[in-house]
């Protein structure tokens, strides 16, 4: 018996010492009473002329009002006044970029038919390249319609950057409570996980720019979407305004 808890008391010390290994390289603890514009950027507007509805035919317009640090958090709020719709974003694009890692992100989702929240990622050459040939990471997308899901999705020129290479996990209860959402990204795989279980891996055979276009760096995108294709299209408005409160964002060095 001592035995058997000396080889426990030892795997224990030894998980311990493994996560306590990893480098902390970058962190967003979003404290004090505004955003840290050395970390981030607003997006605003409704993506016209150019992307109007962003592409996804979205119906806010994004605004640096809707967005707050508060009470430790950042909080991404959607409202409709009058006929519009209004929420924020925000994007760490040339401020922090970082290729291969863990990411870990503490958030509260909200709830709502026709919200969408996401915490995702784009490459850095998007400017240069387009999209989908920057390549996305969607470490967490949710949609009020669908409560109790999460998912994870990835898009590649493979795809056409339609949305093949996603996992969609019942989550009972999905915005009750801060949940903790994680990729682990490397030159081989990129792996999900929602509160420490791993729910999907993406690591196709054959990895080139076609199919793996995740070996450059990438930057963080946080936002609250209202309709489009994913999110809506029916929206109830009866539900605003909402809140989508970010605790955290992580990056550890693998």
């Amino acid at each position: 018996m001592m035995k058997k808890k000396n080889i426990v008391l030892s795997l224990i010390l030894f998980i311990g010492l493994q996560v306590s290994a990893q480098e902390l390289v970058w962190e967003e603890d979003f404290e004090g009473d505004s955003l840290n514009m050395d970390n981030w950027s607003y997006e605003t507007g409704d993506g016209c002329p150019d992307l109007c509805g962003w592409g996804n035919n979205e119906r806010q317009i994004y605004s640096e009002d809707y967005v707050e640090v508060k009470d430790g958090n950042l909080v991404i709020t959607a409202d409709k006044i009058g006929e519009k719709y209004y929420s924020g974003k925000v994007n760490s694009k040339n401020k922090f970029e970082f290729q291969y890692g863990t990411v870990e992100v503490r958030a509260k989702l909200p709830d709502g038919h026709g919200l969408w929240p996401a915490i995702w990622m784009l490459g850095n050459n998007i400017n240069e390249v387009g999209w989908p040939a920057s390549g996305e990471i969607d470490i967490m997308e949710f949609v009020g319609r669908q409560p109790d899901t999460i998912h994870n999705a990835l898009h590649t020129p493979a795809s056409h950057g339609d949305t093949e290479n996603i996992k969609t996990t019942p989550v009972k209860d999905a915005t009750s409570e801060f949940r903790v959402f994680k990729m682990n990204w490397t030159k081989d795989a990129i792996t999900f996980y929602i509160d420490d279980k791993k729910t999907y891996t993406f690591s196709p055979s054959e990895k080139n720019e076609e199919t793996y276009p995740y070996k450059h760096p990438f930057y963080f995108l946080l936002n609250l979407a209202v309709g489009g294709n994913f999110g809506g299209p029916d929206v109830d408005d009866s539900i605003f305004p909402k809140q989508f409160l970010i605790d955290y964002v992580k990056v550890y060095k693998n």
